[in-house]
């Protein structure tokens, strides 16, 4: 399912994608921590699974930061080894070790989908044939299910915490969330 907003287009998680394989990188997990939404990735995916170095990201280098404690306390948040370090060590030549991990881990286990919010890391995935959904992309089909009331709100509470988003994107995100 594919909404097409001023040429943007946004690709859309379908209710049939739980259970699916979905990888996830840090920033995902520690903004939707932020603003109580964690468990929306367990209401649309079932389980997330997260190679080494984000788990040390969000759990032990953020220990007693957003998404720290949530994470670590997830059940439904499995931590994967990821095999193939030469091309980890290819990608973060130009991406952290955390997107790094992520995208060799949805390489090699073939996931549905890719949760990165990193523009750089998320044009890498995409060249590699991953399909890509960010923090954005959640609220907004957390919206469309009725998980969250206002995406508005959410979309300004993740401001408060240093989440930039432009006010063309705003618009048409909450467009495509019939709020605009």
């Amino acid at each position: 399912m594919r909404d097409t907003i001023r040429g943007r287009s946004w690709k859309m998680i379908s209710t049939s994608q739980k259970n699916r394989v979905v990888i996830s990188d840090s920033s995902p997990l520690i903004h939707l921590s932020q603003i109580g939404c964690l468990n929306i990735l367990k209401e649309l995916f079932g389980e997330i699974l997260i190679p080494p170095a984000v788990y040390r990201e969000v759990v032990i280098d953020g220990l007693e930061r957003p998404g720290s404690r949530e994470v670590k306390e997830a059940s439904w948040i499995k931590v994967v080894e990821v095999r193939n370090m030469h091309l980890k060590r290819i990608l973060q030549l130009s991406l952290d070790e955390g997107e790094a991990e992520t995208i060799v881990l949805a390489l090699e286990i073939n996931a549905d989908r890719v949760l990165l919010d990193d523009r750089e890391a998320r044009l890498q995935a995409k060249r590699l044939g991953l399909r890509v959904t960010g923090t954005l992309g959640v609220l907004l089909r957390a919206k469309k299910l009725g998980l969250v009331g206002g995406l508005k709100e959410e979309l300004n509470k993740l401001r408060e915490f240093g989440f930039r988003i432009s006010k063309d994107l705003e618009e048409d995100i909450l467009k495509a969330a019939g709020e605009g």
